[in-house]
């Protein structure tokens, strides 16, 4: 899964697989991992195996793909989509997209590279016309991440997460059909 507007690309988005389990475990228990963005003060359970060896963790509903660099095949983060809606049609469905990248990752424009594939794969697999994010707005580099892979500053949801213990304003992104490149 790889964008086509990229000359050269970095990195792919792939499937996980039950031999990826024990590093997902190891990210959810590394605060690090983890960032200064995603402290939510919630436990984190083990990877399921068994829906793991069951097949893609993906759905009509949600998703998840992994990050891997293609110079080294080394896995450095997840890219994740679920489904929000602005009306009761099929039609006013939209992705809400997610991205963790390990620390040594962070700040080489993989995190664009990553959403700007995700995006892709998205509108070239299923209908919707609208695919979102929302970063805390002290988040710069996730910010500039998502305007670097096409998205839109639209606004601030004001008080809209509740994260180490306060609410927080996000910003939120989106790329609608429109958008794509001829």
């Amino acid at each position: 899964m790889t964008d086509r507007a990229d000359p050269k690309p970095r990195i792919r988005l792939r499937d996980l697989t039950p031999a990826d389990a024990d590093l997902i475990d190891a990210w959810s228990a590394d605060p690090a991992a983890a960032g200064d963005f995603n402290d939510f003060g919630e436990s984190t359970e083990p990877v399921d195996r068994e829906v793991l060896a069951n097949g893609p963790m993906r759905n009509a509903r949600n998703g998840q793909l992994l990050i891997e660099r293609l110079a080294d095949g080394r896995t450095i983060g997840a890219v994740s989509w679920h489904a929000v809606g602005y009306g009761p049609n099929a039609e006013s469905g939209a992705w809400n997209i997610g991205i963790a990248l390990i620390p040594e990752a962070r700040f080489q424009g993989i995190g664009a590279e990553a959403q700007r594939q995700l995006a892709a794969y998205l509108f070239e697999s299923t209908g919707v016309n609208r695919i979102e994010a929302q970063t805390d707005v002290d988040n710069i580099a996730e910010q500039r991440a998502l305007e670097k892979a096409g998205f839109r500053r639209e606004g601030i949801a004001r008080g809209a997460q509740f994260r180490a213990g306060a609410f927080h304003d996000l910003v939120v992104y989106s790329r609608v059909r429109e958008d794509l490149p001829a």
